[in-house]
């Protein structure tokens, strides 16, 4: 059975939750969907230009799970744009 998931501290609550290619009916699109720290761990390292340490200590976690986070947020999103998927972002 694997270890349970530590609490993480998100901060961040965006007013958008959903992006989708322009021109494409929503019924055709395949959905990526983003978890709440994988959107605060994007925030926190890409927007605010905090590095991956001060980043984790943020969410009260430690630096390789950040790592984690934020790598499978990257992949999402590009998958999202290769492939021409909506992005939805799930709420807290």
């Amino acid at each position: 059975m694997p270890r349970p998931k530590a609490p993480r501290r998100i901060k961040f609550n965006p007013d958008v939750y959903y992006f989708k290619p322009r021109g494409v009916p929503m019924r055709v699109l395949e959905e990526v969907i983003l978890k709440p720290d994988e959107l605060e761990a994007l925030k926190l390292y890409e927007v605010d230009g905090l590095d991956q340490i001060t980043s984790a200590a943020h969410m009260h976690i430690s630096q390789p799970t950040f790592a984690r986070i934020l790598s499978s947020a990257h992949k999402k999103i590009a998958e999202a744009i290769i492939f021409g998927k909506a992005i939805r972002i799930e709420e807290l």
